[in-house]
Formats: C-alpha cells, structure tokens, sequence
C-alpha cells in the first residue's frame, strides 16, 4: 500500500501517490519498454549503419531523449496533476495542450491494446505452431485480411479471434488503472517488469545458440562508417529515442505527479530509465538478430536478403517462420510472444493511465470511475476499427499520423511554450535540482530543452508533414481517401475533442494550487 500522502499545498483533494521511488521507477520503465522496442529498433539499426547506429543513437539518447524526460518529469513532480491540470497551472493559455496530449493517447490506446491482445492470441498459437509453414497465410486469415479484398478500405466485419484476446486485454488495463497507482499500475509493473526482462534475457541465450546467430549478429553490429555522413541516419536515431522513450504526450507527466513532493531524485530517476530503456532495445536488437541469422542460414540466402525485419510482420510473420523452423520452437514462440505481451500491457496502462488522470480530474471523478468513463468508450472504439478485417490497415495509418505528427508536435509546442513564451526552464531546472540528490542539471539543459529538441524535432515534423501532403502516406498500399479518413481525419477529432474538453468547467479546484516553494526563483505571473 501507497504511504500517507504529503500534505496537500491547497484545498485539493489528496493526490495518490506512487508507495516509493522504486515504484515510480518500475513504472516508468515498464511504460517506456513497450512493442517498438522488440519490433522496430533491430531492423531501425540495421538500416542505418549498423552498429555505427549507436553513435547517433546515444547522441539522440544524450541530447534529446532525456532532457524531454527531465522536463516532463519537472512538470509533473512540481505542478502535481493530469496533463490538463498542470498545463492550466503553468498557464491558462496552454491547458488545452494538456488536452492535446491526453486525446494522442486516447486513440493510440485505442489500436495498442489491438497489437497486445494479437501477440497474447500467438502465445496460444505457439504451443501447437498452429501457422504451420505459412506464416504470412496464418497471419492474414487471423487477422481477416484474407477476407478484405484488394485495396484498403474499412470494414465493419470483427474478426472473433482478435476480439475475444482484445476484450481480455481491455479487462486487464482497466481493472489495474481502477484500483489506483499504488494498488493496481505500481503493483502490476513490479509483477510483470522484471518477470518481462528475465524470460526475454532467457530467449536471447537460447536465440545466441542457434546455428547461424553469430552471422545475424554480424549483420546487425558491423558499422557502416560512412552512414554516419547521412543526416537521415540521425534522424532515424532521434525518432528511434523520442519514440522509445514515451516523452512529449503526457505519460512521462503524469507519472512523476504521483511522486512525493520533497527528494524524489527525478534526475537520478530519469536517467536509470532512459539507459535502461535503451540496454533493453540493445538486448532485443541481439535476439531478433541472432534469430534472423538462423533464418537466413536455414534459407540458403545473406541476412541482408530477408524480408519484415521491422515493425509487425516481423513479430506476426517472420518470428513465426524462424519459430516452426527451428529445434524446441514452441517454447521459444512462447517465450517471444509472452514477453512481447508483457511488454505490451505494462505500456498500455501507462497510456490509460494519462487520460483516466486527465478525464478523472476534470470531471471529479474517483479512479474507478475515470477508468470506467474513458475506457469503455475507447475499447468500442479499439473493437469498431482495429478489430475488423480491416484492422491492420486502419492501425498502420493511424498510428503514422498520431505519432509522427500528433505526438512530434506536442513535444516541440511543449518546448517552445516552456522555454520561449513561458520562460519556465530555469524555474524547472531548478526544480529538478532541489528535489534530486545532486545539482548536475546546468543550463546545458535549457539549451536543449529550448533550441536543440525543437529544431531537431521541428526538422523532422516539417520533413514528414512535406511527405505526407505532397506524396501521401504509402501511396502504393493506401488511397488519398483512406488515409483522409484515418490519417488526417484522427486528427481532425482529436483538435476537436481538446477544445471540448478546455471549454468545458473543472469539477475540481485546480486553480486552487499552491507549488511547493523548493526553489529561489519566483515565478513569473501570467
């Protein structure tokens, strides 16, 4: 069970509270360790220098991925509340960013739980290798793509096999945010997160010592030098980080808001996350390799040669291939997918988490409740367009649309706000310093917060949003229709669902709040 609370520095309603640092930590851990990391950096790497990628990748690590983190941790820790509350009480104007950021998390939530609750049916599947020798058959059956027709287009048909795992998952998520930080989110990530690690670091021994891993290893470490010469590698690295690390769209946020007030280390804490987040990636990048390396040895052909290397064939279609091919396969599907759906859910109760705090504060309502509230309504959506024949090509566009554009440019309107029409940095450097157990944060930091992330974030946002309005998204698979719908028309209802929710009155008195005063600069007024 949680401690006492501090006490309150106004007349708001006790906040809950993580039990410790620990918890705190496993927590955020878990949110940042999720599918991208198993699915998307082995193959990101790969193709982008190789192991000359941890260069630009540790850069990106240094200089972007865990300044943001300090400053949402900042931003939490001293304004304690959702994302809308401590937007409100930076400043009234930016509220509605809070909201922003609470909505980006609403759909992705949305086709999250859709990937989970597929690797959760897989975890089944491998006990009998049920996909047989054709696993991209397998895969599109499953799913009902199979029964979808040439060309993408929606289609109401649910497919039972994703809905029953979906409706498992959606229990799962809701009951854990419902019981509370301390009894339900801290609780579960202290279960699953270590118990995650240990059965992933026995399937990377265990794909070490398969016939052909050291040429997959080979393939996915020897450095391609010049890469390092082509801007697109480092921003591969900066997406890969910014991504990874679940910063800029609120979770981050509002779990350092749940910390005490006083000495909760958030420098210390945001460091041991984000390296730990990224010697998870180096560990998955070893097994997918080592694992593909058998493939390809098994196949006759170069590693360089094989297909769905990234993203979710390589989970749904070529771990599957690799799994029916190789000796003691059906523990080693099992152990792949297990991991791959803890890893999953210990990430979705952190995005249900920002929008039950959000919803539950505004509207006044207990955790139960603000779990009820938002996620019924968002699992008939999960189930009305990610659970369908039409489920993989509605998730694709959507989820490039919300992160590429949504959650980029709430980072960079985050950065700008705080450093440049704010002028908050220094008061939240000083934040970070007073409450951590060492004064390292400098104005380095406020460089980086206030220039360099969002130069380097607004690059990349201007680049894909030239792509997408003057080449579509993946004109070869998808129609400009499809993807207004799904694409630019996601976020068309998330612009409106944020002016919504900032029109509509507090429940709870938010602006009866007084900051914990650990700091010598004085805030300047609105």
């Amino acid at each position: 069970m949680a401690s006492t609370p501090d006490a309150p520095a106004s007349s708001a309603p006790p906040r809950e509270q993580w039990s410790g640092q620990f918890g705190f930590l496993m927590a955020a851990i878990g949110s940042a360790i999720g599918l991208g990391n198993i699915w998307r950096f082995p193959g990101v790497a790969y193709s982008n220098g190789g192991g000359a990628f941890i260069v630009p990748y540790v850069i990106a690590l240094l200089a972007a991925g865990i300044p943001i983190l300090l400053l949402d941790y900042a931003l939490g820790h001293r304004f304690r509340g959702s994302a809308p509350a401590v937007f409100r009480r930076l400043s009234r104007r930016f509220e509605w960013l809070g909201w922003f950021q609470v909505f980006i998390c609403f759909v992705i939530m949305t086709y999250y739980a859709v990937v989970v609750a597929w690797s959760l049916r897989y975890t089944l599947f491998s006990i009998s290798t049920a996909w047989g020798d054709d696993a991209t058959g397998f895969f599109q059956h499953y799913i009902g793509m199979d029964r979808l027709g040439s060309g993408a287009a929606y289609s109401p048909e649910i497919v039972m096999g994703v809905a029953v795992p979906l409706l498992l998952v959606w229990a799962f998520g809701l009951v854990v945010t419902a019981l509370g930080v301390s009894d339900g989110v801290e609780r579960a990530n202290k279960i699953f997160l270590p118990l995650l690690v240990l059965m992933f670091a026995v399937l990377v021994v265990r794909a070490l010592l398969l016939p052909g891993a050291g040429e997959g290893l080979n393939a996915l470490f020897t450095p391609d030098w010049s890469a390092l010469r082509d801007y697109k590698v480092w921003m591969a690295a900066l997406g890969q980080i910014f991504f990874s690390l679940s910063v800029g769209f609120g979770i981050m946020l509002t779990y350092s808001s749940y910390l005490r007030r006083r000495r909760s280390n958030l420098v210390g804490t945001g460091l041991v996350a984000g390296f730990a987040n990224s010697a998870f990636e180096l560990l998955a990048g070893i097994g997918v390799f080592a694992t593909l390396g058998f493939m390809a040895g098994a196949q006759g052909v170069g590693v360089d040669e094989l297909k769905n290397i990234t993203g979710p064939l390589l989970s749904f279609v070529t771990f599957p291939t690799v799994i029916s091919q190789m000796p003691g396969g059906a523990l080693f599907g099992v152990l792949f997918f297990a991991s791959f759906t803890m890893a999953g859910l210990t990430s979705f109760i952190s995005i249900i988490q920002v929008v039950a705090a959000g919803v539950g504060e505004k509207l006044g309502l207990a955790p139960k409740w603000a779990s009820l509230v938002v996620g019924v309504p968002a699992a008939v959506v999960s189930f009305v367009l990610f659970a369908t024949t039409s489920g993989l090509p509605d998730l694709d566009v959507v989820d490039a649309f919300i992160n590429n554009i949504g959650v980029v440019s709430s980072a960079i309107i985050m950065c700008v706000a705080v450093a440049w029409i704010l002028r908050r940095t220094r008061l939240l450097q000083n934040h970070l310093n007073a409450v951590s157990e060492s004064r390292m944060v400098g104005a380095w930091w406020r460089v980086l917060v206030g220039a360099v992330v969002p130069v380097l974030l607004g690059y990349m946002f201007l680049q894909t949003l030239w792509t997408y309005l003057s080449e579509g998204y993946d004109p070869e698979s998808y129609s400009s229709g499809f993807v207004a719908v799904f694409g630019w028309g996601m976020l068309l209802l998330v612009a409106i669902a944020t002016a919504v929710m900032t029109l509509l009155p507090w429940r709870t008195p938010v602006d009866d709040f007084t900051p914990l005063e650990l700091e010598t600069v004085s805030e300047r007024e609105d």
